[in-house]
């Protein structure tokens, strides 16, 4: 079967694409904006991509047509394929009809750390011979590839609460079926589609409501939006996570204050030591749901624990991609107040007092709309510098988030202008984090390009 797919590009979809193409279809697809990591992985797979949406891309016709959740109405593409009557369907859809429908489904849900966790699953039931399937909105480093079929029963998946598509405004996550759920957080976010928290709350019970009552839902103690959604109706038995000692199943204490090792107890009794190069209590939180979503199907504590160990990361998360001159360069994909905040925490408790610079684009939707303006100044309070960068089309000014902030900010409108202020300013032993939820004009190489050429040799480089 030829499958084209419309936004190909975004992380669901270009994992979807790969998946196909691993079930044996033709595959192809096309974008507006094409960049890496998932223009490179797709190119890799023999994936064939077409830039924008030209109709001409129909000729000859497929036999199935995969519509992105970016596509809406007016786009050329939708437009002709509705006029000629052609064959489509969502890429959530797709995945539930063809490939998910005799699956254990392991899904992880929440507003932040969704990525990081599912791929510490995947990784946890692949170190213990169960070769998972998965669907990951990144690319994993331990597999250099964001998706497989696997060769088991059991399908780790990031579970996302955007919409489905056009023609579906249902969250993406309700077509899953998950036996197993972590749901690790839950904030006001996608502002586009969802009017408040309520509206997100009611999508997440309407994935609680489907989960069978022999699986389990796995969620981190206190978390109060959560819980709203648990006392709506909830079937399942529930087991809980904490970073303290209180009554939850799953318990982690902190052995060292970055969150750098741990160790895991069950019910009070310890399973072992976790020593990663993962940063923050976000990191912490995110591997002992893990940990404890693994235990559902039948992975030993103590194998999950072996598993992190080793641990690699991800792509885009406080990924490290070269030092000059002592001067590291990370890649991190914070788009959203909160995720900003834990992660200059976590890179705060690892570097003590060595200079921290955030550059950061607010990129998404949700920031476009100024919905969490208010709260940007503060997210970086354990930042030591902040760059902000003005996209083109951002409706609002963050020059008053400069004004408000506690650490020194200066806002850019030219990513050139940005990189040349901080080839000057950036001395050894300073680690600068690039936070976006896009290319960001390739402003990461290019910043190592033009300290390679005025300082000397790039070191570290994990690329």
């Amino acid at each position: 079967m030829h499958i084209h797919i419309l936004g190909i590009c975004g992380t669901f979809m270009g994992s979807l694409a790969i998946l196909a193409k691993q079930l044996g279809h033709r595959v192809t697809g096309s974008d507006q904006n094409v960049y890496p990591p998932m223009s490179t992985q797709l190119e890799e797979q023999g994936i064939e991509l077409i830039q924008g949406y030209d109709p001409e891309q129909f000729d000859p016709e497929p036999d199935l047509i995969v519509v992105g959740n970016a596509m809406s109405r007016g786009n050329p593409a939708v437009e002709y394929v509705l006029n000629k009557g052609l064959k489509y369907t969502s890429g959530p859809q797709w995945l539930s009809e063809h490939l998910l429908q005799d699956k254990w489904v392991l899904a992880v849900s929440g507003t932040h750390g969704k990525t990081t966790t599912s791929t510490m699953l995947a990784w946890i039931l692949d170190h213990a011979g169960m070769k998972p399937g998965f669907l990951i909105g990144g690319v994993p480093l331990d597999f250099g590839v964001s998706a497989r079929v696997g060769e088991s029963p059991f399908f780790v998946i990031e579970a996302d609460e955007y919409d489905t598509a056009f023609f579906d405004k249902r969250s993406k996550f309700v077509h899953y079926h998950p036996r197993t759920l972590i749901m690790n957080n839950l904030e006001y976010d996608h502002a586009d589609i969802f009017p408040d928290l309520a509206a997100i709350q009611r999508q997440f019970h309407h994935l609680v409501r489907i989960v069978p009552g022999n699986g389990q839902i796995i969620l981190p103690q206190g978390e109060a939006a959560l819980e709203d959604v648990l006392e709506m109706g909830s079937w399942t038995e529930v087991s809980r996570t904490s970073l303290q000692s209180d009554d939850s199943e799953w318990q982690a204490n902190l052995l060292q204050e970055d969150g750098s090792e741990f160790e895991v107890l069950h019910k009070g009794q310890p399973q072992g030591v976790v020593s990663w190069s993962m940063t923050g209590k976000h990191s912490v939180n995110n591997g002992l749901v893990a940990i404890a979503a693994a235990r559902n199907v039948g992975v030993q504590p103590h194998h999950a624990v072996e598993a992190l160990n080793e641990f690699a990361g991800v792509k885009r998360r406080m990924e490290l991609i070269g030092e000059v001159d002592g001067i590291r360069i990370y890649d991190d994909f914070a788009h959203h107040p909160t995720a900003i905040e834990t992660t200059l925490q976590g890179i705060r408790a690892q570097v003590g007092a060595e200079k921290v610079v955030a550059v950061i684009e607010p990129r998404s939707n949700t920031m476009r709309l100024g919905t969490h303006q208010s709260l940007l100044a503060d997210s970086v309070s354990n930042a030591d510098q902040v760059c902000w960068y003005q996209p083109e089309g951002m409706d609002w000014s963050l020059d008053a988030v400069a004004e408000q902030s506690t650490v020194p900010a200066v806002v850019y409108s030219d990513t050139q202008k940005l990189i040349d202020q901080l080839d000057q300013q950036l001395e050894p032993g300073s680690h600068v984090v690039i936070m976006s939820n896009g290319g960001f004009a390739g402003i990461h190489q290019r910043l190592l390009a033009q300290l390679q050429n005025s300082r000397g040799n790039v070191a570290g480089d994990n690329r």
